[in-house]
């Protein structure tokens, strides 16, 4: 049962009392063979950022559809989620390495803002602005049922590939993904 919780992502759907743990993600997760966690998907490509109003602890506000201009790794995630946590400091270190060249925003969508910020903070995890979105409308813009997901927007907004589920983005799979869709602009 713990291998299965640790393939599975964060089911939107559990409700208020399983978002405390990470849960099966159903008749949805990789169990039925329907969507592939873990892995890069490109079956949206070329769908446009939602333009979606986020927020910082200190109440400043950054809307996605803003964001054009260079390229945008997009991760939901949640505290209360086991694989987007284990995933979290390896998009930390891939935002300092891909510095000016790729910018990572991660969004919490917990309902609880106040979490996120000391959350964070306590990870030491420093290339990761505290940015939230608490009323899930990046989830339901993208669409989305579970956590962690990643989307990687080119220059122009649009998608190019997706992850749903936890990824190491430390692996030469990743890198190589991101350098191709950089044009070759390495992360090392």
């Amino acid at each position: 049962m713990l291998f299965l919780l640790a393939l599975s992502g964060c089911d939107r759907d559990a409700g208020e009392a399983g978002q405390e743990q990470a849960g099966l993600d159903g008749a949805k997760g990789d169990l039925s063979g329907e969507i592939a966690t873990g892995t890069i998907d490109r079956a949206q490509a070329g769908d446009l950022m939602p333009a979606v109003e986020v927020t910082d602890p200190d109440g400043a506000t950054l809307n996605t559809g803003a964001l054009q201009g260079g390229p945008v790794l997009l991760n939901l995630w949640a505290t209360w989620c086991a694989p987007c946590i284990k995933e979290l400091p390896l998009l930390d270190e891939l935002a300092s390495d891909y510095e000016g060249g790729l910018r990572v925003l991660t969004v919490s969508q917990d309902l609880q803002a106040e979490r996120v910020a000391p959350f964070l903070a306590e990870r030491q995890l420093a290339n990761l602005p505290a940015w939230i979105d608490s009323k899930n409308a990046l989830m339901d813009a993208i669409p989305a049922n579970t956590l962690p997901v990643t989307i990687l927007y080119d220059a122009s907004g649009q998608e190019v590939w997706r992850v749903v589920g936890d990824y190491d983005w430390s692996s030469a799979a990743a890198r190589g993904a991101l350098d191709e869709a950089l044009g070759g602009a390495s992360g090392d």
